[in-house]
């Protein structure tokens, strides 16, 4: 007998009505599509998330503490449930942990990353696939581990002062890897079919 799952997760008062939505449809499909009931404390941001009996897989609650933390940290709904795929991640870069409570230098290395009319975040999702979020000092990614990892080294680039060009150019690079990686396995595939009587 698998004893009751539940996690907890914290979000900004602020985004409280995201996460609920409009009448709860937004924390009815979260609900709905992780096998979980949250209870959400609106004075805290505190989010209880519980697995119901029903669910088989207890990685739920943990996918669905994800979704939650990713609509707390400026995600829209719909990208946020793009982690109920089992393949995406989400990855949470503090830059307090880098900066200290310096806001001002916070604020100034938000702009690097999101740039002028968004194109530099546009860039960095366009190039690795994946979703990212600036949101106070927070900086956080959702999309494949390897998409993640890449979207994070260039972002860490930019945080270390590097050109946008040179992110830019780091990015096609790895872009144009990842291009040649999937095709030598596709071809690799191809061959161990061909071989099979």
């Amino acid at each position: 007998m698998i004893s009751e799952v539940r996690v907890n997760a914290s979000i900004p008062k602020d985004r409280i009505g995201v996460l609920v939505g409009p009448k709860g449809t937004v924390k009815s499909r979260v609900e709905d599509s992780m096998g979980v009931d949250l209870t959400i404390d609106s004075e805290t941001g505190l989010v209880d998330i519980r697995l119901r009996k029903d669910t088989q897989d207890p990685s739920n609650a943990l996918r669905a503490k994800d979704i939650v933390v990713a609509i707390g940290r400026g995600f829209s709904p719909e990208r946020a449930l793009s982690l109920v795929n089992e393949d995406n991640t989400l990855d949470v870069l503090d830059l307090h942990d880098i900066f200290g409570k310096n806001e001002a230098e916070i604020r100034r290395v938000d702009g690097r990353i999101i740039g002028r009319e968004g194109k530099t975040r546009r860039i960095i999702e366009e190039m690795t696939g994946t979703l990212v979020s600036v949101s106070g000092h927070t900086v956080s990614i959702i999309g494949s581990y390897e998409s993640v990892s890449t979207a994070k080294d260039a972002i860490e680039k930019l945080l270390k002062g590097r050109q946008h060009g040179t992110v830019y150019k780091f990015l096609r690079r790895k872009k144009s890897e990842a291009k040649k990686e999937k095709a030598l396995g596709l071809w690799e595939g191809q061959q161990v079919q061909a071989k099979k009587p």
